[in-house]
């Protein structure tokens, strides 16, 4: 018995998607088919949260509140910033990354590990505009499902670029006072 993978029709799409992402990277290390699977990704997540939110039976809100807006903003850059570049967090990028070296108060510099598969994984998750995508859509869905511990959540990482902001600025304060 063939299996789908097998299958002529599979063979030419995998033959289409090479030629493809040759024709495309012009010699550079472009993995559209890695790309392509965390869209595939990102597109069940998204999937699976929207139809957690249907069946709780949560009426969508006619639009965002302001508020709501500007706390899911600024809670995403300090999650997204935390998730890609901070340092206690590098064991969960390790198996994609490669360290490179500070980057940074508290942030490292990592590069994607070259090995299809985990190049995709390791941009995504050095990547803080990257995963901000899925930052916000995570928050979006826990506002819907959990507003209540969503917005604590958020509230306290808003609090925490705040805290990051004013030891950035007490910093740049102590320097240009004493001439460092």
């Amino acid at each position: 018995m063939t299996s789908v993978a097998d299958s002529g029709p599979a063979r030419k799409l995998r033959a289409l998607l090479r030629r493809t992402e040759r024709s495309y990277s012009a010699g550079h290390d472009r993995p559209l088919v890695g790309y392509l699977g965390a869209m595939a990704g990102f597109a069940a997540f998204t999937a699976a949260w929207t139809t957690a939110v249907r069946r709780h039976g949560r009426p969508l809100p006619d639009r965002p509140e302001p508020w709501d807006v500007v706390l899911t903003s600024v809670a995403t850059f300090r999650l997204s910033r935390l998730l890609s570049k901070a340092s206690v967090t590098s064991p969960l990028r390790a198996p994609f990354t490669k360290y490179v070296g500070p980057q940074g108060p508290a942030e490292l510099h990592e590069e994607a590990q070259p090995e299809p598969g985990r190049h995709t994984v390791g941009e995504l998750a050095t990547c803080p505009f990257c995963m901000s995508v899925w930052v916000a859509s995570a928050l979006t869905a826990g506002q819907l499902l959990w507003p209540r511990a969503t917005r604590t959540a958020m509230g306290t990482l808003t609090a925490l670029a705040g805290a990051d902001a004013l030891q950035l600025a007490y910093g740049v304060l102590m320097r240009r006072t004493t001439g460092d």
